[in-house]
């Protein structure tokens, strides 16, 4: 018997939080990158040109992030100051939980 065309799940991208190392869809995880230009961005859209590491949508995970230095070692470069301190701003304004999705 032939299973009906589109019945096979879609693929979903898995990747790794780098503030507490879990696996999770690439769509539920929040991407930063190294630009060419050598700056650290956040990137909603997940497709802007440069290396990306990803986090969870939540708080503690920036917090470990930022405080562990892998941040550092997933873009394998040393951000400047100012973008580090935007990315915790970015990880304060997040919530405290991690949300359901």
């Amino acid at each position: 018997m032939m299973a009906a065309k589109g019945a096979r799940p879609r693929h979903v991208p898995q990747r790794t939080c780098i503030g507490c190392r879990e696996e999770a869809g690439k769509r539920a995880l929040i991407r930063i990158v190294r630009t060419p230009e050598q700056r650290l961005l956040v990137d909603p859209t997940g497709k802007a040109n440069g290396r990306g590491a990803y986090l969870h949508a939540s708080r503690p995970c920036w917090e470990k992030a930022l405080k562990r230095g892998t941040i550092t070692h997933a873009l394998k470069f040393t951000p400047a100051k100012e973008d580090v301190e935007a990315l915790q701003a970015y990880g304060m304004s997040l919530p405290a939980e991690e949300s359901e999705t």
